[in-house]
Protein backbone atom coordinates (compact mmCIF):
# COMPACT_ATOMS: atom_id res chain seq x y z
CA UNK A 1 0.00 0.00 0.00
CA UNK A 2 2.94 2.31 0.75
CA UNK A 3 4.33 1.71 -2.74
CA UNK A 4 0.96 2.55 -4.29
CA UNK A 5 0.79 5.72 -2.17
CA UNK A 6 4.27 6.80 -3.23
CA UNK A 7 3.42 6.13 -6.88
CA UNK A 8 0.24 8.19 -6.62
CA UNK A 9 2.10 10.97 -4.83
CA UNK A 10 4.78 11.00 -7.53
CA UNK A 11 2.17 11.19 -10.29
CA UNK A 12 0.18 13.88 -8.47
CA UNK A 13 3.24 16.21 -8.44
CA UNK A 14 3.96 15.75 -12.15
CA UNK A 15 1.95 17.96 -14.44
CA UNK A 16 3.38 17.96 -17.96
CA UNK A 17 5.29 16.19 -20.70
CA UNK A 18 7.78 18.18 -22.73
CA UNK A 19 8.13 16.56 -26.15
CA UNK A 20 10.56 17.39 -28.94
CA UNK A 21 9.05 15.95 -32.09
CA UNK A 22 10.18 15.06 -35.59
CA UNK A 23 12.36 12.11 -34.53
CA UNK A 24 12.11 8.71 -36.18
CA UNK A 25 11.86 5.94 -33.61
CA UNK A 26 12.98 2.32 -33.79
CA UNK A 27 13.03 -0.80 -31.67
CA UNK A 28 10.69 -3.15 -29.87
CA UNK A 29 7.91 -2.40 -27.40
CA UNK A 30 5.65 -4.75 -25.45
CA UNK A 31 2.05 -3.77 -24.58
CA UNK A 32 1.02 -3.67 -20.93
CA UNK A 33 -1.74 -5.80 -19.49
CA UNK A 34 -5.23 -4.73 -20.54
CA UNK A 35 -6.58 -1.85 -18.44
CA UNK A 36 -10.23 -2.52 -19.23
CA UNK A 37 -9.84 -6.19 -18.33
CA UNK A 38 -7.95 -5.42 -15.13
CA UNK A 39 -10.71 -3.36 -13.52
CA UNK A 40 -13.32 -6.14 -13.74
CA UNK A 41 -10.93 -9.05 -13.05
CA UNK A 42 -9.57 -7.40 -9.90
CA UNK A 43 -13.10 -6.61 -8.71
CA UNK A 44 -14.02 -10.28 -9.16
CA UNK A 45 -11.66 -11.33 -6.34
CA UNK A 46 -14.43 -10.18 -3.96
CA UNK A 47 -16.52 -13.20 -5.04
CA UNK A 48 -14.46 -15.67 -3.01
CA UNK A 49 -12.76 -15.90 0.39
CA UNK A 50 -9.97 -17.92 -1.24
CA UNK A 51 -6.75 -16.66 -2.79
CA UNK A 52 -6.79 -15.33 -6.37
CA UNK A 53 -3.49 -14.71 -8.16
CA UNK A 54 -3.53 -12.23 -11.04
CA UNK A 55 -0.56 -11.55 -13.33
CA UNK A 56 0.27 -9.10 -16.12
CA UNK A 57 -1.48 -6.34 -14.16
CA UNK A 58 -0.86 -2.92 -15.74
CA UNK A 59 0.94 -0.59 -13.32
CA UNK A 60 -1.29 2.41 -13.98
CA UNK A 61 -3.12 4.95 -11.86
CA UNK A 62 -6.67 3.61 -12.30
CA UNK A 63 -5.69 0.02 -11.49
CA UNK A 64 -3.53 1.03 -8.52
CA UNK A 65 -6.43 3.09 -7.15
CA UNK A 66 -8.71 0.05 -7.36
CA UNK A 67 -6.15 -2.17 -5.62
CA UNK A 68 -5.75 0.46 -2.90
CA UNK A 69 -9.54 0.59 -2.55
CA UNK A 70 -9.68 -3.19 -2.05
CA UNK A 71 -6.95 -2.96 0.59
CA UNK A 72 -8.99 -0.38 2.49
CA UNK A 73 -11.94 -2.79 2.29
CA UNK A 74 -9.69 -5.17 4.25
CA UNK A 75 -8.87 -7.42 1.27
CA UNK A 76 -5.43 -8.95 1.79
CA UNK A 77 -3.12 -7.91 -1.05
CA UNK A 78 0.29 -9.51 -1.56
CA UNK A 79 1.87 -7.49 -4.37
CA UNK A 80 4.62 -9.89 -5.38
CA UNK A 81 5.70 -7.48 -8.12
CA UNK A 82 4.24 -4.42 -9.81
CA UNK A 83 2.49 -6.79 -12.22
CA UNK A 84 1.48 -9.75 -10.02
CA UNK A 85 -0.84 -9.70 -7.01
CA UNK A 86 -2.33 -12.33 -4.73
CA UNK A 87 -5.71 -11.23 -3.35
CA UNK A 88 -7.72 -12.80 -0.53
CA UNK A 89 -11.10 -11.31 0.37
CA UNK A 90 -11.79 -13.45 3.46
CA UNK A 91 -12.60 -10.60 5.87
CA UNK A 92 -14.14 -7.79 3.84
CA UNK A 93 -15.13 -4.70 5.85
CA UNK A 94 -18.59 -4.02 4.43
CA UNK A 95 -19.11 -0.98 6.67
CA UNK A 96 -16.16 0.76 5.02
CA UNK A 97 -18.25 1.03 1.86
CA UNK A 98 -20.58 3.43 3.66
CA UNK A 99 -17.75 5.75 4.69
CA UNK A 100 -16.97 9.20 3.36
CA UNK A 101 -13.45 7.99 2.55
CA UNK A 102 -14.83 5.26 0.27
CA UNK A 103 -17.24 7.71 -1.37
CA UNK A 104 -14.47 10.16 -2.23
CA UNK A 105 -11.97 7.55 -3.39
CA UNK A 106 -14.40 5.47 -5.44
CA UNK A 107 -15.81 8.65 -6.96
CA UNK A 108 -12.40 9.34 -8.52
CA UNK A 109 -12.47 6.03 -10.39
CA UNK A 110 -15.25 5.00 -12.72
CA UNK A 111 -13.99 1.41 -12.54
CA UNK A 112 -15.05 1.26 -8.89
CA UNK A 113 -18.60 0.55 -10.12
CA UNK A 114 -17.32 -2.97 -10.89
CA UNK A 115 -17.20 -3.71 -7.16
CA UNK A 116 -21.01 -3.61 -6.93
CA UNK A 117 -21.78 -6.90 -8.72
CA UNK A 118 -19.43 -9.05 -6.61
CA UNK A 119 -20.56 -7.33 -3.37
CA UNK A 120 -24.23 -7.98 -4.16
CA UNK A 121 -23.52 -11.59 -5.10
CA UNK A 122 -21.58 -12.43 -1.96
CA UNK A 123 -22.73 -9.96 0.70
CA UNK A 124 -26.15 -8.89 -0.64
CA UNK A 125 -25.38 -5.19 -0.38
CA UNK A 126 -23.34 -2.66 -2.34
CA UNK A 127 -22.74 1.07 -2.64
CA UNK A 128 -21.92 2.91 -5.86
CA UNK A 129 -20.55 6.43 -5.75
CA UNK A 130 -21.31 8.87 -8.54
CA UNK A 131 -18.55 7.84 -10.94
CA UNK A 132 -15.53 9.85 -12.03
CA UNK A 133 -13.14 9.08 -14.88
CA UNK A 134 -12.91 10.56 -18.36
CA UNK A 135 -14.73 13.70 -19.44
CA UNK A 136 -16.04 12.12 -22.64
CA UNK A 137 -19.79 12.56 -22.23
CA UNK A 138 -22.62 10.74 -20.46
CA UNK A 139 -21.74 7.26 -19.24
CA UNK A 140 -24.93 5.82 -17.82
CA UNK A 141 -25.26 3.43 -14.89
CA UNK A 142 -28.74 2.34 -16.01
CA UNK A 143 -27.56 -0.99 -17.46
CA UNK A 144 -25.93 -1.88 -14.14
CA UNK A 145 -28.79 -0.80 -11.88
CA UNK A 146 -31.59 -2.30 -14.02
CA UNK A 147 -29.65 -5.56 -14.22
CA UNK A 148 -29.28 -5.72 -10.44
CA UNK A 149 -32.99 -4.95 -10.02
CA UNK A 150 -33.98 -7.84 -12.30
CA UNK A 151 -31.94 -10.17 -10.10
CA UNK A 152 -33.90 -8.97 -7.08
CA UNK A 153 -31.89 -6.04 -5.74
CA UNK A 154 -33.43 -2.77 -4.61
CA UNK A 155 -31.71 0.58 -4.82
CA UNK A 156 -32.03 4.04 -3.42
CA UNK A 157 -30.10 7.10 -4.57
CA UNK A 158 -29.08 9.55 -1.87
CA UNK A 159 -28.51 12.95 -3.48
CA UNK A 160 -26.97 14.13 -0.25
CA UNK A 161 -23.97 11.81 -0.42
CA UNK A 162 -24.17 10.93 -4.16
CA UNK A 163 -24.43 7.21 -3.35
CA UNK A 164 -26.52 4.46 -4.89
CA UNK A 165 -27.45 2.14 -2.00
CA UNK A 166 -28.20 -1.42 -3.18
CA UNK A 167 -29.58 -4.29 -1.09
CA UNK A 168 -30.64 -7.80 -2.06
CA UNK A 169 -31.97 -10.20 0.61
CA UNK A 170 -31.71 -12.79 -2.15
CA UNK A 171 -30.73 -12.87 -5.81
CA UNK A 172 -32.75 -14.94 -8.29
CA UNK A 173 -31.81 -15.75 -11.89
CA UNK A 174 -33.55 -13.69 -14.56
CA UNK A 175 -33.77 -13.13 -18.31
CA UNK A 176 -32.13 -9.95 -19.56
CA UNK A 177 -32.24 -7.99 -22.78
CA UNK A 178 -29.63 -5.29 -22.21
CA UNK A 179 -30.57 -1.94 -23.73
CA UNK A 180 -26.92 -1.53 -24.73
CA UNK A 181 -24.04 -4.05 -24.96
CA UNK A 182 -22.12 -2.26 -22.24
CA UNK A 183 -18.84 -3.98 -21.31
CA UNK A 184 -18.90 -2.87 -17.68
CA UNK A 185 -22.67 -3.38 -17.44
CA UNK A 186 -22.38 -6.94 -18.79
CA UNK A 187 -19.47 -7.72 -16.46
CA UNK A 188 -21.28 -6.38 -13.40
CA UNK A 189 -24.49 -8.31 -14.14
CA UNK A 190 -22.52 -11.50 -14.84
CA UNK A 191 -20.65 -11.21 -11.53
CA UNK A 192 -23.92 -10.74 -9.65
CA UNK A 193 -25.72 -13.54 -11.52
CA UNK A 194 -23.07 -16.24 -10.99
CA UNK A 195 -24.18 -16.61 -7.35
CA UNK A 196 -27.92 -16.01 -7.87
CA UNK A 197 -30.35 -18.88 -7.36
CA UNK A 198 -31.48 -20.35 -10.68
CA UNK A 199 -30.55 -19.58 -14.27
CA UNK A 200 -29.95 -16.24 -15.97
CA UNK A 201 -29.80 -15.49 -19.68
CA UNK A 202 -28.27 -12.23 -20.92
CA UNK A 203 -29.19 -11.17 -24.47
CA UNK A 204 -27.27 -8.37 -26.20
CA UNK A 205 -24.35 -9.01 -23.88
CA UNK A 206 -21.00 -7.43 -24.66
CA UNK A 207 -18.61 -10.06 -25.98
CA UNK A 208 -15.26 -8.23 -26.01
CA UNK A 209 -12.18 -10.31 -25.15
CA UNK A 210 -12.30 -8.67 -21.70
CA UNK A 211 -15.72 -10.20 -21.02
CA UNK A 212 -14.55 -13.55 -22.39
CA UNK A 213 -11.57 -13.44 -20.05
CA UNK A 214 -13.80 -12.65 -17.06
CA UNK A 215 -16.21 -15.49 -17.85
CA UNK A 216 -13.37 -17.99 -18.29
CA UNK A 217 -11.88 -16.92 -14.96
CA UNK A 218 -15.24 -17.23 -13.20
CA UNK A 219 -15.72 -20.72 -14.64
CA UNK A 220 -12.32 -21.73 -13.26
CA UNK A 221 -13.57 -20.47 -9.88
CA UNK A 222 -16.61 -22.76 -10.14
CA UNK A 223 -19.17 -20.66 -12.02
CA UNK A 224 -21.31 -22.18 -14.77
CA UNK A 225 -21.33 -19.78 -17.71
CA UNK A 226 -21.95 -20.84 -21.31
CA UNK A 227 -22.16 -18.88 -24.55
CA UNK A 228 -18.79 -17.23 -23.92
CA UNK A 229 -17.65 -15.11 -26.91
CA UNK A 230 -21.27 -14.68 -28.09
CA UNK A 231 -23.84 -12.00 -27.24
CA UNK A 232 -26.05 -14.55 -25.45
CA UNK A 233 -24.70 -15.65 -22.07
CA UNK A 234 -26.35 -18.36 -19.98
CA UNK A 235 -25.48 -18.52 -16.30
CA UNK A 236 -26.47 -21.23 -13.85
CA UNK A 237 -26.06 -19.82 -10.36
CA UNK A 238 -23.80 -21.52 -7.81
CA UNK A 239 -23.53 -21.06 -4.06
CA UNK A 240 -19.75 -20.82 -3.76
CA UNK A 241 -16.75 -19.76 -5.81
CA UNK A 242 -13.14 -20.70 -5.09
CA UNK A 243 -9.70 -19.31 -5.81
CA UNK A 244 -7.86 -19.38 -9.14
CA UNK A 245 -5.00 -17.91 -11.15
CA UNK A 246 -5.48 -15.52 -14.06
CA UNK A 247 -3.24 -13.71 -16.55
CA UNK A 248 -4.36 -10.50 -18.27
CA UNK A 249 -4.38 -10.15 -22.05
CA UNK A 250 -2.11 -7.55 -23.67
CA UNK A 251 -3.86 -4.18 -23.94
CA UNK A 252 -5.35 -3.94 -27.45
CA UNK A 253 -5.63 -0.15 -27.10
CA UNK A 254 -1.89 0.12 -26.53
CA UNK A 255 -1.28 -2.11 -29.55
CA UNK A 256 -3.38 0.20 -31.73
CA UNK A 257 -1.71 3.27 -30.22
CA UNK A 258 1.75 1.93 -31.08
CA UNK A 259 0.68 1.14 -34.65
CA UNK A 260 -0.46 4.75 -35.00
CA UNK A 261 2.72 6.05 -33.36
CA UNK A 262 4.92 4.15 -35.83
CA UNK A 263 3.00 5.48 -38.83
CA UNK A 264 2.92 9.11 -37.68
CA UNK A 265 6.63 9.24 -36.83
CA UNK A 266 7.77 7.23 -39.90
CA UNK A 267 9.31 4.73 -37.50
CA UNK A 268 10.32 1.09 -37.68
CA UNK A 269 8.75 -0.54 -34.64
CA UNK A 270 7.98 -4.10 -33.61
CA UNK A 271 5.15 -4.60 -31.13
CA UNK A 272 5.81 -7.81 -29.21
CA UNK A 273 3.35 -10.42 -27.91
CA UNK A 274 0.14 -8.70 -29.01
CA UNK A 275 -2.26 -11.70 -28.83
CA UNK A 276 -3.26 -11.34 -32.49
CA UNK A 277 -6.26 -13.62 -32.11
CA UNK A 278 -7.82 -11.11 -29.69
CA UNK A 279 -7.27 -7.95 -31.76
CA UNK A 280 -10.32 -8.41 -33.99
CA UNK A 281 -10.57 -5.78 -36.74
CA UNK A 282 -7.98 -3.42 -35.24
CA UNK A 283 -5.14 -4.26 -37.68
CA UNK A 284 -7.56 -4.10 -40.64
CA UNK A 285 -8.75 -0.61 -39.70
CA UNK A 286 -5.19 0.70 -39.60
CA UNK A 287 -4.52 -0.99 -42.94
CA UNK A 288 -7.41 1.07 -44.33
CA UNK A 289 -5.32 4.13 -43.48
CA UNK A 290 -2.57 2.71 -45.70
CA UNK A 291 -0.31 1.53 -42.87
CA UNK A 292 1.84 -1.47 -43.74
CA UNK A 293 2.19 -4.28 -41.21
CA UNK A 294 4.01 -7.58 -41.06
CA UNK A 295 2.80 -10.31 -38.72
CA UNK A 296 5.60 -12.47 -37.34
CA UNK A 297 4.35 -15.08 -34.89
CA UNK A 298 2.50 -13.06 -32.25
CA UNK A 299 4.33 -9.82 -33.08
CA UNK A 300 3.42 -6.92 -35.37
CA UNK A 301 6.22 -5.21 -37.30
CA UNK A 302 5.46 -1.77 -38.72
CA UNK A 303 8.13 -0.74 -41.23
CA UNK A 304 9.06 2.88 -41.78
CA UNK A 305 6.82 4.51 -44.40
CA UNK A 306 7.43 7.86 -46.02
CA UNK A 307 3.73 8.14 -46.83
CA UNK A 308 0.53 6.19 -46.23
CA UNK A 309 -2.67 6.69 -48.20
CA UNK A 310 -6.23 6.36 -46.89
CA UNK A 311 -8.35 3.92 -48.86
CA UNK A 312 -11.73 4.84 -50.28
CA UNK A 313 -14.89 2.77 -50.50
CA UNK A 314 -15.29 0.72 -53.70
CA UNK A 315 -17.40 3.45 -55.31
CA UNK A 316 -14.68 6.00 -54.64
CA UNK A 317 -16.48 7.75 -51.79
CA UNK A 318 -14.69 9.01 -48.67
CA UNK A 319 -13.87 6.32 -46.12
CA UNK A 320 -15.79 6.42 -42.83
CA UNK A 321 -14.46 4.71 -39.69
CA UNK A 322 -16.83 4.46 -36.76
CA UNK A 323 -17.02 2.68 -33.44
CA UNK A 324 -19.25 -0.33 -32.87
CA UNK A 325 -19.69 -2.97 -30.16
CA UNK A 326 -17.36 -5.96 -30.48
CA UNK A 327 -16.51 -7.47 -32.91
CA UNK A 328 -16.73 -3.97 -34.37
CA UNK A 329 -14.06 -1.30 -33.93
CA UNK A 330 -13.43 -0.15 -30.36
CA UNK A 331 -14.25 3.51 -29.58
CA UNK A 332 -11.05 3.76 -27.54
CA UNK A 333 -8.96 3.84 -30.75
CA UNK A 334 -10.91 6.43 -32.74
CA UNK A 335 -8.81 9.24 -31.23
CA UNK A 336 -5.68 7.47 -32.46
CA UNK A 337 -7.13 6.88 -35.94
CA UNK A 338 -8.10 10.54 -36.17
CA UNK A 339 -4.64 11.86 -35.34
CA UNK A 340 -2.93 9.35 -37.66
CA UNK A 341 -5.18 10.46 -40.53
CA UNK A 342 -3.91 14.05 -40.25
CA UNK A 343 -0.61 13.11 -41.96
CA UNK A 344 -2.03 10.60 -44.45
CA UNK A 345 -2.82 11.25 -48.09
CA UNK A 346 -6.58 11.40 -48.54
CA UNK A 347 -9.64 12.22 -46.48
CA UNK A 348 -11.69 10.35 -43.90
CA UNK A 349 -14.79 10.84 -41.77
CA UNK A 350 -14.45 9.79 -38.13
CA UNK A 351 -17.83 8.97 -36.55
CA UNK A 352 -17.71 8.59 -32.77
CA UNK A 353 -21.16 7.22 -31.99
CA UNK A 354 -20.90 6.30 -28.33
CA UNK A 355 -19.57 9.41 -26.55
CA UNK A 356 -20.57 12.93 -27.47
CA UNK A 357 -17.50 14.71 -26.04
CA UNK A 358 -14.69 12.45 -27.16
CA UNK A 359 -13.81 14.47 -30.25
CA UNK A 360 -13.45 17.74 -28.38
CA UNK A 361 -9.65 17.47 -28.37
CA UNK A 362 -9.43 18.20 -32.12
CA UNK A 363 -9.08 21.94 -31.49
CA UNK A 364 -5.55 21.20 -30.25
CA UNK A 365 -4.76 19.34 -33.47
CA UNK A 366 -6.14 22.24 -35.50
CA UNK A 367 -3.85 24.58 -33.55
CA UNK A 368 -0.97 22.27 -34.53
CA UNK A 369 -1.86 22.75 -38.20
CA UNK A 370 -4.11 19.77 -38.89
CA UNK A 371 -6.98 20.15 -41.37
CA UNK A 372 -10.03 18.93 -39.46
CA UNK A 373 -13.68 19.95 -39.63
CA UNK A 374 -15.60 19.13 -36.45
CA UNK A 375 -19.02 18.56 -38.00
CA UNK A 376 -20.83 17.99 -34.68
CA UNK A 377 -20.02 16.36 -31.31
CA UNK A 378 -19.89 12.94 -32.95
CA UNK A 379 -18.25 13.48 -36.36
CA UNK A 380 -15.01 14.95 -37.64
CA UNK A 381 -13.78 15.17 -41.24
CA UNK A 382 -10.00 14.93 -41.60
CA UNK A 383 -8.18 16.11 -44.74
CA UNK A 384 -4.77 14.49 -44.68
CA UNK A 385 -1.72 16.73 -45.10
CA UNK A 386 0.27 13.96 -46.90
CA UNK A 387 3.33 15.19 -44.94
CA UNK A 388 3.49 18.29 -47.16
CA UNK A 389 3.05 20.32 -43.99
CA UNK A 390 4.23 19.01 -40.62
CA UNK A 391 2.29 19.60 -37.45
CA UNK A 392 3.85 22.22 -35.17
CA UNK A 393 4.51 21.94 -31.45
CA UNK A 394 2.19 23.78 -29.07
CA UNK A 395 1.16 23.79 -25.41
CA UNK A 396 -2.00 21.79 -24.81
CA UNK A 397 -4.03 19.92 -22.19
CA UNK A 398 -5.74 16.56 -22.48
CA UNK A 399 -9.37 15.87 -21.48
CA UNK A 400 -9.18 12.06 -21.32
CA UNK A 401 -6.86 9.05 -21.52
CA UNK A 402 -7.18 8.26 -25.23
CA UNK A 403 -7.08 11.89 -26.36
CA UNK A 404 -3.95 12.27 -24.22
CA UNK A 405 -2.07 9.56 -26.09
CA UNK A 406 -3.38 10.81 -29.45
CA UNK A 407 -1.97 14.26 -28.63
CA UNK A 408 1.28 12.67 -27.47
CA UNK A 409 1.58 10.89 -30.84
CA UNK A 410 0.87 14.18 -32.60
CA UNK A 411 3.57 15.91 -30.53
CA UNK A 412 6.13 13.20 -31.33
CA UNK A 413 5.52 13.74 -35.06
CA UNK A 414 5.43 17.55 -34.91
CA UNK A 415 8.19 20.06 -35.56
CA UNK A 416 9.53 21.75 -32.46
CA UNK A 417 8.62 21.38 -28.81
CA UNK A 418 5.20 20.56 -27.39
CA UNK A 419 4.03 20.69 -23.79
CA UNK A 420 1.19 18.37 -22.79
CA UNK A 421 -0.46 19.31 -19.51
CA UNK A 422 -2.80 17.27 -17.30
CA UNK A 423 -0.83 14.09 -18.01
CA UNK A 424 -2.34 12.30 -15.02
CA UNK A 425 -5.03 11.39 -17.58
CA UNK A 426 -2.38 9.54 -19.62
CA UNK A 427 -0.93 7.90 -16.50
CA UNK A 428 -4.39 6.57 -15.70
CA UNK A 429 -4.18 4.24 -18.69
CA UNK A 430 -0.57 3.87 -19.92
CA UNK A 431 2.22 2.58 -17.68
CA UNK A 432 5.65 4.26 -17.77
CA UNK A 433 4.77 5.60 -21.21
CA UNK A 434 7.54 8.21 -21.24
CA UNK A 435 10.26 5.72 -20.30
CA UNK A 436 9.06 3.14 -22.82
CA UNK A 437 8.99 5.72 -25.61
CA UNK A 438 12.47 6.93 -24.66
CA UNK A 439 13.68 3.39 -25.23
CA UNK A 440 12.49 3.78 -28.84
CA UNK A 441 14.40 7.06 -29.20
CA UNK A 442 11.68 9.58 -28.35
CA UNK A 443 12.64 12.91 -26.76
CA UNK A 444 10.16 13.23 -23.92
CA UNK A 445 10.49 14.25 -20.29
CA UNK A 446 8.30 14.91 -17.28
CA UNK A 447 8.49 18.41 -15.85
Amino acid sequence: MLVAFLLLKKISTVHSFEVTGGKRLSGEITPQGAKNEALQIISAVLLTPEKVTISNIPDILDVNLLIELLEEMNVKVDRQSRHTCVFQADSVDIDYLRSETYRKKSGRLRGSVMVAGPMLARFRKAFIAKPGGDKIGRRRLDTHIIGFEKLGAEFDYDSGDNFFHLTAPKLTGANFLLDEPSVTGTANVVMAAVMAKGTSTIYNAACEPYIQQLCKMLNRMGAKISGISSNLLMIEGVSYLGGTEHRMLPDMIEVGSFIGLAAMTQSDITIKNVSLENLGVIPDKFKQLGIQMNFVGDDIHIPSQDLYEIQTFLDGSVLTIYDHPWPGFTPDLLSIVLVVATQARGSILIHQKMFESRLFFVDKLIDMGAKIILCDPHRAAVIGLAREQKLRGITMSTPDIRAGVALLIAALSAEGKSTIQNIDQIDRGYQYIDERLKNLGAQIKRV
